[in-house]
């Protein structure tokens, strides 16, 4: 151009020779008359590679470091170009550079390669700019609901299908890691609902700091359970319901060992997902052809940056679609707390609970309700699981009302259920099966129950208590709360309310 790079290299390319030969549209006379006036020359290819500016931001560096990687040049000469793509080809992205070589050797791009290498070109531009508004609104704006919010996705992988057979499905990508970015170790393609229940299951197990399994079908568990070790967490979890196990979810928030491998190998199995594997057991594992063997470490909630942001002044968002909308919230956090209006503290964590009935717990009672409150957040609700040292042996998920969960979490407490017969080829083969015998025990009896949300009467707790719960945890908030505790004093049970809520929809 003639005119030297200045004020530390913020102004190289934006000067008119640059963009006048980016801009010229050579299918018109006129404008190649005043490129030849000008003494210009116009571009056939325009390769622009970013400043690094989402690499930036996830390296912890400075606002002030941060700023200066916005690129202002390198968008507005990748923004001429594509939109002069009739005239020329921008490229972006250095996965194209194959493509471009072959087509310069070709003797030019056709228009159908610039139009795609266009339209790469404005996306790739658009997510840049919505990465920096995001940004800059988590630096700059407290509001907890700003005006405007940006997301942008990449295509990570076609599916079969979605939900169901005639629903066209892909998965798309933030950026962020997570469940969409895991190493498949083996085992057939993620479909949509592995994706759902595979999701449900991580959020479930990395509930926990103990060694942790979940197992969830259809995005409810089968069974939740800790461990000293993270084979006796699954073997426990499984024992919850193993007949809902067969063909379930299981997600573990440890590395998976030989013998938790031979525990799942017999039993048909969609997905396993852990942060990692011991040799032996992925080598075992990766015996079944069809189970889908995953390796992911989710972003911790509230530090991995998101698609609408999670970092900076917010907290961490999650977000729903509704005709015509948008539903964001921060993400349900499990260590949620508060403060009452005579001062006291209330919130998941032990400490804070408030004693409204009955005796004092054991430290043994004590850990099991601890343990059961984590669980049922990951229950749909209505919610009412059981539990017993440290293990989900009842769950009543997805009624209408809280007495109908009441019930079936007891129901399904006191039947162990029928055994699952044949392994995962077996299953592939047709010749797999149920063992139509069940065994009757009533693991409600001395387990404790925890209520995602209050009783609204005392006939859910009743059904508990009748059914030999020894203690139970809840919310509380209802206006009925009295009836409630009454009812927990009048049958010995120690009551525990959380002051915090945890509806799953």
């Amino acid at each position: 151009t003639g005119f030297p790079e200045c004020l530390d290299g913020r102004v190289k390319t934006l000067h008119p020779r640059v963009h006048a030969g980016v801009l010229a549209d050579r299918t018109n006379p006129q404008h190649v008359e005043e490129l030849s006036e000008l003494g210009v020359d116009p571009f056939e290819l325009v390769v622009v590679n970013l400043y690094p500016f989402s690499e930036t931001v996830s390296s912890g560096a400075s606002v002030a470091e941060c700023i200066e990687k916005i690129d202002i040049g390198g968008p507005t000469m990748v923004r001429a170009a594509a939109k002069n793509h009739g005239s020329l080809a921008v490229v972006v992205d250095p996965d194209e550079y194959g493509t471009v070589l072959e087509a310069v050797r070709a003797g030019g791009f056709t228009l159908t390669q610039r139009q795609r290498l266009a339209t790469q070109a404005f996306r790739h531009t658009a997510s840049y700019d919505v990465a920096v508004a995001t940004w800059m609104g988590e630096q700059y704006d407290d509001d907890a609901h700003p005006a405007w919010r940006g997301a942008t996705w990449r295509l990570g992988a076609g599916l079969r299908y979605g939900e169901n057979p005639h629903q066209a499905a892909a998965l798309y990508l933030d950026g962020t890691g997570g469940l969409a970015e895991a190493e498949q170790l083996g085992g057939k393609a993620m479909s949509y609902n592995n994706y759902q229940d595979t999701d449900a299951a991580i959020r479930a197990a990395h509930d926990f700091d103990r060694p942790a399994v979940a197992i969830i079908k259809h995005a409810n568990p089968c069974g939740i359970a800790v461990g000293e070790s993270v084979e006796e967490a699954h073997a426990r979890a499984f024992a919850c319901d193993p007949v809902s196990a067969f063909g379930g979810v299981i997600a573990a928030n440890r590395p998976v060992t030989l013998a938790m491998a031979e525990q799942v190998k017999p039993v048909f199995t969609e997905v396993i997902a852990a942060p990692g594997y011991e040799p032996d057991a992925l080598a075992l594992l990766q015996g079944k052809k069809n189970l889908r063997i995953l390796k992911v470490t989710p972003p911790a909630v509230g530090e991995a940056p998101g698609p609408v942001g999670t970092t900076g002044n917010r907290a961490a968002v999650e977000v729903r679609p509704v005709s015509g909308g948008l539903l964001v919230q921060e993400v349900d956090r499990i260590d949620a707390a508060g403060t009452r209006e005579d001062g006291s503290r209330f919130g998941d964590a032990r400490e804070n609970w408030a004693h409204v009935a009955g005796p004092e717990a054991d430290a043994a009672t004590l850990d099991d309700l601890e343990f059961a409150w984590r669980a049922v957040r990951a229950v749909k609700s209505n919610a009412i699981l059981l539990a017993k040292d440290g293990a989900s042996v009842g769950v009543g998920m997805g009624q209408v009302n809280r007495l109908d969960s009441a019930k079936l979490a007891v129901e399904r407490a006191n039947t162990l259920g029928a055994a699952v017969t044949g392994s995962q080829d077996d299953v592939a083969g047709g010749a797999a099966g149920v063992d139509s015998g069940a065994v009757s025990e009533e693991r409600a009896r001395g387990a404790v129950a925890a209520s995602d949300a209050f009783f609204p009467f005392a006939d859910g707790l009743n059904i508990l208590v009748n059914a030999g719960v020894k203690a139970v945890i809840a919310p509380g908030g209802s206006i009925r709360d009295h009836e409630v505790i009454a009812a927990a004093d009048a049958a010995g049970v120690p009551l525990y309310f959380t002051g915090t809520r945890h509806f799953f929809h």
